[in-house]
């Protein structure tokens, strides 16, 4: 059989829960395009009873679903690598197995791609998210687009589609701490965004805590721009002429005035704030070294245990 048409990744982690109505509503999406299609499942690294029944899924469609089991739990990035790497068709879709991404909005993708574009984003309408989330996802898509240049709406929708050649040069950049939808929009050359539904998550928590989130923004920070260090910098010049000019007004202060012990926490306040801006800004400096720590040491960026797939040869 000729390769698929449609390639659809699914990072997998701890949806039990999900993954029968996943199944379910996926392939009579897919069904419906009436065009050759292939499912990639990744479990990264579940510890519920997701691998059985992604097992049990393999065997009801082993021509159309392929499963990927890592060794352990390496990221929701890391597995849509992975998925990636084992993708073999014109069209790749990627989304979030908790069924917030409506399976039946994937025509809307591929649409887009067949109109022309090779990377179609998506804008969740009525999000159904808390206050908090919805507002502090709007700040944070604002910061980054500010700072790395790269316009997405909804940095946070995994409903996404790429051409080929967007995920040939995905899996060719072997970057270790990498948001795949930001390098995939570096990488086209005609991007676009739909509209599309968005659902409340159907069983289980959400995987992502504050810790990741964070994590995720400095990963976006520091692998896309320089302007956070261009910004110390900056900074740094403009405290040291500031603080030139402040050393020359106290000497001629004491000349003119004589010994005084005003303002001295004044001073102190200065002083614990230029160290906090210090320690801050060494904090960034290591975020940058850290990845290229990351990148020398050349270790897998993850462990695949066992694939489940039926491949022509």
């Amino acid at each position: 059989m000729a390769n698929p048409y449609l390639s659809i990744v699914v990072p997998v982690y701890n949806e039990a829960d999900n993954l029968e109505k996943l199944y379910s509503r996926l392939t009579s999406v897919l069904d419906h395009e009436n065009k050759p299609y292939e499912i990639i499942l990744v479990n990264d690294g579940s510890r519920d009873n997701t691998e059985t029944i992604l097992n049990d899924l393999y065997k009801r469609r082993p021509e159309q679903i392929r499963i990927v089991h890592f060794n352990g739990n390496f990221g929701q990035h890391m597995a849509i690598m992975a998925g990636f790497e084992r993708t073999r068709g014109e069209i790749t879709i990627t989304l979030d197995a908790d069924l917030q991404n409506p399976p039946e909005e994937i025509p809307k993708l591929i649409r887009a791609i067949e109109a022309g574009h090779d990377y179609v984003g998506s804008i969740r309408k009525n999000r159904q998210d808390t206050w908090f989330r919805r507002h502090a996802s709007r700040i944070n898509n604002s910061i980054r687009a500010k700072i790395t240049g790269i316009v997405m709406s909804d940095q946070g929708c995994m409903l996404r589609a790429y051409q080929r050649h967007v995920i040939d040069a995905v899996i060719a950049s072997k970057e270790s701490s990498v948001y795949i939808p930001a390098l995939a929009y570096s990488y086209a050359g005609n991007p676009t965004e739909v509209e599309v539904e968005h659902s409340s998550r159907a069983a289980g928590t959400s995987k992502y805590n504050l810790y990741k989130l964070l994590r995720l923004n400095f990963d976006l920070m520091t692998g896309f721009s320089l302007i956070p260090l261009q910004v110390f910098t900056v900074f740094g010049i403009v405290v040291s002429l500031l603080s030139t000019l402040f050393v020359v007004y106290l000497f001629i202060r004491r000349l003119l005035i004589g010994p005084e012990a005003e303002g001295i926490f004044t001073l102190f306040a200065i002083l614990y704030f230029l160290i906090g801006v210090a320690l801050m800004g060494l904090g960034i400096v290591g975020e940058y070294i850290g990845r290229i720590y990351k990148e020398v040491r050349q270790r897998p960026f993850f462990i695949v245990r066992k694939t489940l797939e039926k491949l022509d040869n």
